[in-house]
């Protein structure tokens, strides 16, 4: 290998590449059917800066599926019966295929045609967009009780306090059970993880190929900026999501065959399921146009020869020279830039599959041998499982803690937390041009965001109330376990086990599961603009007899809502600042022939160890805080009521403990990197005094720009 990255490296190859790159482009021009615009398509498909605006747009549109699953997560648990476990392997199963192909970008990295490759796995993501929505076409239309009626008076009559002698046959859904049934069910779940399959299959060469495209042919000072548009621009895809799930669920699941008369349902009920489906096929929609252009673009370009000094003016002032030193990575000599424009075909030109994968443990191993590599990605991996949990369940958090409907809880992170976001990681990469950041630079800054991050999480804990009182499941704190304001007022009442159409008795903020529950043998409609309110009368369980007004009982701290979801948010901006000086890290961190290979060995760790099991581990901790379970046939589906103090100290605790693991990472890499400088220091003034001098006087001048991180 060493002899091939020796003459990889000579310049009169690059030039007959660059020289090839331009015949292949000039015969596919001129094999066109218009010669007119030939030169315009050529300089359009031949422009780093076109490719870098097409892959944002790409990456945001494929981010808007994967994050619409999250942003619609509760409501399809309603739907469909799932606990928060399954919803987070749900969630996380799209990178069980990308995880299991993601090595093997490091051998097709510059063998095959990479936009080409990118477009057909943009092509793969709409295909399992269009599969995601299809368990509503095949799903019998949505129920929300169990009178087999849609009409408001007759589904507030299901739910009354009736004798055991004049109450209708009832069909309890684990009677109505069937194989057919229990097989739809497992059909329809099968279908939603197989499309998270095929989405993450898609997403395999979409990013890296495009990271490492644009780093091989950007400009080496432009490359970070780059890299930080890309990551700004891909970090809208979410917040669109988020965002476009908050419209979609306002409409209801059936809106495309919805009964005459409407629903008596308002997005406000806890029973309410809105239009999950439907964004799925709008995003499949984006992804498919998004992969159009990646079809046209060649297999290498030429690369950029100037700086983007331009764009910098105004931030970064007169250009300064850049420290020549160890300490900053961004200087290089042509050389080694010609180096790294044959990163990956440098390392193994000529092996073959077998070959390849034979080889491929050893490279893994000196690359992983690397311990700023190794540690950076274990703090990616610490924030990567912090975001992976808070996008996945904060949503159902707020709902559930504050009372806000899923669509309110959407807007919030689409329309706040996630824009900061974005802010951290543009500022991220002003910092690191600005300051022209090295290794030590970025450690610094890494090392201060962590530490603030962790610091706005704290007060987290305390923001919050307990669960109000719920009759038969959550009782006063010290009460017995029998205690009941009117012992036995339901016992007349034939009241199904299963059924949950909740009301509140305001006064003394109780709740029932069914009016049934609460003895309720009357009802009443009060019309308003959009809805009916319906309440319920003579109530036996209820002082006074009523009335009580059907819904759940509003969060008592819902003010707290608005502090809880800013130092959220000013914690999602400060983790977000680490984003890019990291990723530099790790591409200044290992040899340039191995640089594809660690971006995609980094990528295969991140999902491995932090977006394929913190969902499930997220799920599995909140389900431990349910008081009460749904049973569908049989088995145990949604959770009706969660314990609010555990469910928030468990999530923020989780929260907490990932932030501390990234701090501690980041810590370590600081301190080797100081250990580092020492030993380089230590050897040059024993090989050679003069070139001691040299690094001294090269600390004296550096020393006021290390001030300034």
């Amino acid at each position: 290998m060493g002899p091939r990255i020796g003459s990889a490296s000579k310049g009169p190859q690059v030039l007959d590449k660059d020289t090839q790159a331009t015949m292949v482009t000039e015969d596919t021009s001129a094999g066109k059917a218009n010669p007119e615009p030939q030169g315009l398509w050529s300089r359009a498909f031949h422009s780093l800066k076109f490719f870098l605006l097409c892959h944002s747009l790409l990456q945001l549109a494929q981010l808007m599926i994967s994050g619409y699953l999250k942003s619609s997560i509760s409501t399809v648990e309603k739907r469909f019966g799932l606990s928060s476990q399954t919803s987070g392997l749900l969630a996380a199963f799209n990178e069980v295929g990308n995880t299991a192909l993601i090595v093997f970008v490091s051998y097709f990295g510059s063998r095959v045609h990479r936009p080409r490759m990118i477009g057909c796995g943009a092509v793969m993501v709409a295909l399992a967009g269009l599969l995601m929505s299809l368990p509503h076409f095949l799903s019998d239309p949505y129920r929300f009780d169990h009178s087999g009626s849609e009409n408001v008076l007759q589904d507030s009559k299901a739910s009354l306090c009736l004798p055991t002698t004049l109450a209708p046959a009832s069909a309890p859904s684990n009677g109505s059970c069937s194989s057919h049934t229990e097989a739809r069910h497992l059909t329809v779940v099968g279908i939603m993880f197989a499309a998270q399959t095929l989405l993450g299959v898609g997403g395999v060469p979409i990013q890296p190929f495009g990271i490492s495209y644009i780093d091989d042919f950007a400009h080496h000072s432009n490359s970070p900026f780059y890299l930080g548009l890309l990551f700004a621009v891909t970090m809208m895809g979410p917040g669109m999501a988020y965002g476009l799930g908050s419209l979609m669920l306002r409409l209801y699941v059936d809106i495309d065959r919805m009964p005459e008369g409407g629903v008596s349902l308002t997005s406000k009920d806890p029973r309410w399921v809105g239009a999950w489906w439907l964004g799925f096929l709008i995003s499949a929609g984006l992804v498919a146009l998004a992969a159009i252009p990646y079809f046209f673009f060649p297999k290498e370009m030429s690369k950029e020869k100037q700086e983007l000094r331009f764009m910098w003016k105004a931030l970064t002032g007169p250009a300064s020279p850049v420290s020549k030193d160890e300490d900053c990575p961004s200087e290089e000599s042509p050389g080694e830039l010609t180096k790294k424009q044959d990163s990956l075909a440098q390392m193994a030109p000529d092996l073959t599959v077998i070959q390849f994968i034979k080889v491929f443990p050893k490279v893994l191993l000196r690359t992983l041998r690397r311990p700023v590599f190794l540690l950076v990605v274990l703090s990616q991996v610490c924030s990567s499982s912090m975001v992976a949990g808070m996008a996945t369940f904060l949503p159902k958090v707020l709902e559930r803690q504050f009372s806000v409907t899923a669509s309110f809880a959407n807007l919030l992170l689409g329309c706040l937390t996630i824009p900061l976001a974005i802010v951290g990681v543009v500022v991220g990469g002003v910092l690191v041009k600005r300051l022209r950041l090295g290794p030590r630079g970025c450690g610094v800054l890494c090392l201060l965001g962590a530490l603030l991050c962790l610091l706005l999480g704290l007060p987290l804990f305390f923001i919050g109330c307990p669960t109000h009182r719920i009759a038969g499941v959550a009782r006063p704190p010290g009460a017995p376990p029998g205690h009941a304001p009117f012992p036995n007022c339901s016992a007349p009442c034939s009241c199904p086990p299963d059924d949950f159409n909740p009301v509140c008795d305001t006064s003394a903020r109780v709740e029932y599961t069914t009016p049934c529950h609460a003895g309720c043998t009357g009802h009443a409609s009060q019309g308003t603009v959009d809805k009916s309110q319906v309440s319920y009368t003579n109530c036996s369980c209820v002082a006074g007899g009523g009335p009580v007004a059907a819904g759940s009982c509003d969060s008592a701290c819902a003010p707290l809502l608005l502090p809880f979801i800013l130092l959220v948010s000013l914690g999602a901006a400060v983790a977000s600042v680490t984003h890019t000086p990291s990723f530099m890290l790790i591409l200044r961190g290992v040899k340039k022939e191995d640089k594809t290979l660690a971006v995609g060995t980094q990528f295969m760790l991140l999902r491995v160890l932090a977006w394929m099991p913190s969902p499930v581990i997220h799920g599995s901790v909140i389900d431990t805080t349910c008081m009460y379970w749904a049973q569908s046939c049989r088995r145990r589906a949604v959770c009706r009521y969660y314990d609010h103090d555990s469910l928030r100290n468990r999530f923020i605790g989780l929260q907490f403990f990932f932030k501390t693991g990234s701090l501690v990472c980041f810590a370590l890499v600081l301190a080797i990197l100081r250990q580092q400088n020492k030993e380089a220091r230590t050897e040059a003034s024993v090989s050679s005094p003069g070139a001691m001098q040299h690094l001294l006087a090269s600390g004296v001048e550096k020393k006021p720009e290390e001030s300034r991180v």
